[in-house]
């Protein structure tokens, strides 16, 4: 069974959200490090976010590992009867 469109930007949404959460972190300095600290915000807070940058990022990684996901679908790797006796789940 194909994926539809809207079964796909669904699962490219989620993986999308995800891949920005894991490259969030990266490249991030925050103000006590920087040793830059504006008065009264938190020492923790980041100077520069270039987040950008990490929607860019977020954007192409997503898009390699939702091509990794559909190449594995379409290879057979992914199929529910696969996955269910992989997991001791009868079907």
């Amino acid at each position: 069974m194909a994926y539809t469109i809207s079964t796909s930007l669904a699962i490219y949404f989620v993986i999308w959200w995800v891949t920005l959460f894991l490259t969030l972190p990266f490249g991030v300095r925050s103000q006590q490090e920087a040793g830059e600290g504006v008065e009264g915000t938190d020492p923790g807070a980041p100077v520069m976010a270039r987040m950008g940058r990490k929607l860019i990022w977020t954007t192409v990684l997503s898009a390699a590992f939702f091509a990794a996901g559909m190449a594995a679908h379409n290879a057979g790797y992914l199929n529910i009867e696969r996955l269910s006796k992989l997991m001791g789940v009868p079907l």
